[in-house]
């Protein structure tokens, strides 16, 4: 049988309607659709990426640049109160309550120090200026010490039990002039600003962060940043530079930008997913795309539906009418469905099949009986050669030892020999013949045995390597049987004898108690086979078509498997 085109699904084939639509209509489609829609996300996630990025590094100037600001009209507000100091005309009480305006900026209070460090008034928590803290302490000698006309922020004071970080800023008029020093809390000036800024329900993070590391204002709530100064940007913001950085975190990435607030040399973090800035109606509208792939899959499934009514029939009826070539007449009449079109079809190939069949059987009948006359012949022709011609040559070959036995040495013993090997060679010759056309070990010890003299014969006729191999019980089958078996398998040796070019070669045959099977294989050339028997003949497979018509005389079934450069092998299975 030729090979299957089937593929591994049922109802597709390489060359079928169904799956051309699948390969150059429906997958095409989809994988366009699913390329632009994902290459269309990549491409939005990528511009959102940069832009994210850029507008929050601009927010984290504009902040940064607002705190400056704020710290700067704190030092102006420092400044202008110590020029009323040093001008003398108003008491240090005096000053301070009477610019009260300046003085809101501070939350800590205001306090007027002499140039020698005594304190002279304040505003605000008494304790922290009439009896600091030992670390509040060394912060305001460091502000006192170094006071003079340009104005400057103390270190971050660190929080103590009721209280939180505060920042220092001192101004002189001249050295000799009152000592103004403002103190105030960072994270209100941050929260003030930041707050009008940003949303502090989004997902992002803002921290402020002081030269030493001190977060001094954090979005975090009771979780701030651990090791500040590792933090992606804080060094950078501290070093008076400004910029962006996105760094991989859980579940996403984190655009994080980064700016340094001038006035003091803080630094400014902005963190957050930049995912988050995409809105869900936006995220949508970008696998818009896909709504045509359900578009695409119910025009597939009713494309597939109508396939089922014309292409799936078609190909069964195909399949049958491939087995209806083969001899098998009954698979056409199962029912392949399908609209009327294809079932009219079938009854017509049902029809022809019948016609087909009734006029083979007669012509069935007609070769065998020309086979039966045949082999008749063949055998009578056999006995005849046998009892007369081959008889009367080994008389003469008998007479012609005689002869010899009396002629002296000489030219005519030389020619007397020369006959004597002609004789024996014709007489070998003919006895080749006659087994060939009378097969006598079939008759007289069976099918085995024929076939094993027929392997040995063939090897040593054709000088190539025949392995003969025999499995099961054998048993006696009827004559004609027995007959075509052995015309079967002495045609095939000839193939391969001169057609294969093989260098070993294999006669099998199994006895089963259901089947008989005859396998015939060679390591040739191979070739391809016919699609049907109706191609043997105009296809010069002489040899095949007188396998084929032996394998239906008796009822069996013939398999070639063959291709290029592989080799051959056939199969007879005869049910008994």
């Amino acid at each position: 049988m030729p090979k299957s085109t089937h593929l591994p699904f049922p109802y597709l084939r390489w060359r079928g309607l169904t799956l051309q639509l699948f390969a150059w209509v429906i997958f095409p489609l989809i994988a366009f659709l699913l390329l632009t829609t994902f290459g269309s996300l990549a491409l939005h996630q990528r511009a959102m990426r940069t832009m994210v990025g850029e507008r929050d590094a601009r927010a984290a100037q504009t902040a940064a640049r607002a705190l400056s600001e704020m710290l700067d009209y704190r030092v102006s507000a420092v400044q202008a109160l110590a020029l009323r100091a040093a001008d003398g005309r108003l008491s240090p009480q005096q000053v301070l309550f009477s610019s009260t305006f300046l003085l809101q900026d501070f939350d800590a209070g205001v306090a007027i120090f002499s140039p020698e460090g005594e304190l002279l008034a304040y505003t605000g928590n008494e304790s922290f200026w009439a009896a600091p803290t030992d670390a509040q302490k060394a912060e305001l000698e460091k502000m006192l010490s170094g006071a003079g006309r340009e104005s400057r922020f103390s270190a971050v004071i660190p929080s103590t039990k009721g209280t939180k970080p505060m920042v220092l800023v001192s101004a002189a008029d001249n050295p000799n002039a009152p000592i103004l020093i403002g103190a105030f809390y960072p994270n209100l000036v941050a929260e003030k600003i930041l707050s009008d800024l940003f949303d502090q329900e989004g997902e992002g993070d803002i921290c402020l962060i002081a030269a030493k590391g001190e977060v001094l204002f954090s979005t975090r709530g009771d979780a701030p940043l651990k090791n500040p100064l590792d933090h992606p940007g804080v060094r950078e913001a501290l070093r008076g530079e400004s910029g962006t950085f996105y760094m991989p975190a859980d579940g996403g990435e984190h655009v994080i930008a980064y700016s340094s607030v001038e006035a003091s040399g803080w630094a400014l973090i902005l963190e957050e997913p930049w995912e988050s800035v995409s809105t869900p109606l936006l995220n949508t509208t970008l696998f818009a795309p896909l709504i045509f792939i359900p578009i695409l899959l119910l025009s597939l499934v009713a494309l597939w539906f109508g396939a089922r009514k014309i292409v799936q029939p078609l190909q069964n009826l195909e399949e049958r009418a491939r087995e209806l070539a083969w001899g098998d007449f009954e698979s056409i009449e199962t029912s392949v469905g399908g609209i009327e079109e294809i079932d009219r079809l079938q009854n017509t190939l049902i029809y022809l099949a019948r016609k087909v069949q009734a006029a083979q059987e007669s012509l069935r009948d007609y070769i065998g009986a020309i086979t039966i006359g045949q082999e008749d012949e063949r055998r009578r022709l056999g006995r005849e050669l046998h009892d007369e011609t081959i008889q009367d040559l080994i008389a003469l070959n008998q007479r012609v030892q005689l002869l010899q036995m009396n002629v002296d040495e000489g030219r005519a013993a030389e020619q007397l020999d020369e006959i004597q090997r002609m004789t024996t060679q014709t007489i070998d010759d003919l006895r080749r013949l006659i087994r060939a056309l009378r097969p006598l070990y079939l008759d007289d010890l069976g099918l085995v045995a024929a076939l094993e003299m027929l392997a040995r014969e063939t090897q040593d006729s054709a000088a190539i390597p025949l392995k003969f191999q025999h499995t099961g019980l054998e048993h006696r089958l009827s004559p004609n049987v027995e007959l075509a078996f052995y015309r079967i398998a002495q045609e095939a040796l000839n193939n391969i004898q001169h057609h294969a070019n093989a260098t070993q070669a294999t006669l099998k045959i199994d006895y089963s108690p259901e089947t008989i099977t005859l396998t015939i294989s060679d390591n040739g050339i191979g070739f391809t086979p016919p699609e049907s028997p109706a191609e043997f003949a105009p296809g010069g497979h002489f040899g095949l078509l007188g396998i084929y018509e032996r394998a239906e005389l008796i009822g069996a079934r013939l398999e070639i498997h063959s291709a290029e450069g592989e080799g051959t092998k056939t199969v007879v299975i005869y049910d008994h």
